[in-house]
């Protein structure tokens, strides 16, 4: 298995490794601005910013998302995340609070491996396990993969989707496809069209948030979402 990384931008990579990935929130927020004025769970400003709606009405249209949640909920939380960021670790551990706490939120999981190799090779064994699988499955690997210390790559992701029932040469034969190449690639064109350019990043309604501003403050924003239709009322 190849694990190449499709549509690969090596300026996006670098930018985001290089100047975004290990940026504070209040400098993400001076970088990018705040379309709302919102706070983190540290009282740190959250940069964000409105998104154009057309692009963002596409996003349930990528093949190999992982949802978790009622279909026919009203509030859709989509995160864009790399399997090798730091703050999708912690990020991953809330997007499963809030999930059990919120019954009636449906959160999309849309990979954006920019900040090295090993995320994409991770990303297409996920791939494969949700087309082969399925939301669920795909929803339990990327607790799993996310609750492991280290460098998530191909082998590691493949040792960790093997427990799920499906043999590794099956997985393996998947995760090369085709579909999951040209899937890994629109889900990354997608983060690159919306400008989210740091891990994790997250499209609520039409605003995009740039880094994981904690539970709490997810929670607020979500409540105002479906009380005003923005992040804050």
């Amino acid at each position: 298995m190849s694990f190449a990384t499709p549509g690969f931008d090596r300026r996006r990579f670098l930018l985001a490794s290089a100047g975004l990935a290990g940026l504070s929130g209040t400098a993400l927020a001076q970088g990018y601005g705040q379309a709302f004025k919102v706070d983190n769970d540290e009282g740190r400003p959250v940069a964000n910013m409105r998104l154009p709606g057309e692009i963002v009405g596409e996003i349930p249209a990528l093949r190999g998302v992982t949802y978790v949640g009622p279909a026919e909920a009203e509030t859709t939380l989509y995160e864009f995340f790399d399997y090798n960021c730091p703050y999708c670790r912690k990020a991953a551990a809330d997007m499963v609070s809030l999930s059990e706490s919120d019954p009636s939120l449906r959160i999309g999981l849309v990979n954006n491996p920019i900040l090295a190799v090993q995320s994409a090779q991770a990303a297409k064994v996920a791939l494969a396990i949700q087309r082969r699988l399925g939301s669920a499955a795909a929803w339990t690997l990327y607790r799993t993969m996310l609750a492991k210390p280290g460098k998530i790559d191909g082998p590691g992701a493949l040792q960790a989707a093997a427990k799920l029932g499906v043999p590794a040469a099956e997985i393996e034969g998947i995760a090369d496809s085709e579909e999951v190449r040209l899937a890994l690639k629109a889900q990354m064109r997608m983060a690159a069209d919306l400008g989210l350019s740091a891990t994790p990043s997250y499209v609520l309604g039409n605003t995009g948030l740039l880094g994981h501003p904690g539970p709490k403050a997810l929670a607020r924003m979500i409540a105002a979402t479906r009380r005003c239709d923005r992040i804050t009322c």
